[in-house]
């Protein structure tokens, strides 16, 4: 298997799309936050001090969706045709964030929807942050995926 990420010297390099076919590409990522059920009552019940926890973590979900070329090195710029998270829980202690990142371009978008889950989780903590400072975030994965020469996949 060739190692595409490095150049002739063994060093790292952006990969080159540039003879790749343009294909609509979607990828949906997701990840948990576990905290104490009161935690999770209040930021249902809007009752968290610093604002609509949930509001204020899907907007830092799309505009770390629309930067990943920015925090990740190797991550080609991609103009993005969508991005939408979605919020759900347990009842009890853990919040789901489900992200959908959809492009239609020459490379993929899965370190799009897992940038952008990442970043609304981390928002989740900080805004209740001086509630609970125990909060876990994770497990973090791709769910599925599709478009590509690498075809579709599915967790």
């Amino acid at each position: 298997m060739d190692l595409t990420h490095f150049n002739e010297q063994g060093r790292a390099r952006m990969v080159d799309v540039s003879d790749k076919e343009i294909t609509s590409r979607i990828a949906v990522a997701r990840t948990t936050v576990t905290m104490a059920p009161d935690t999770l009552s209040r930021i249902k019940a809007g009752t968290i001090g610093k604002g609509d926890v949930l509001a204020v973590a899907q907007v830092a979900g799309i505009m770390a969706a629309k930067n990943t070329s920015n925090w990740i090195p190797m991550c080609h710029p991609l103009p993005l045709t969508g991005v939408n998270l979605a919020f759900a829980d347990n009842g009890t202690d853990e919040l789901y964030i489900e992200g959908t990142v959809k492009t239609t371009g020459k490379t993929g978008v899965e370190m799009e929807a897992l940038t952008a889950v990442s970043a609304a989780a981390l928002t989740v903590y900080d805004m209740c942050k001086a509630l609970q400072k125990d909060m876990v975030i994770g497990p973090t994965l791709l769910t599925e995926k599709s478009g590509g020469k690498n075809g579709d996949y599915k967790r």
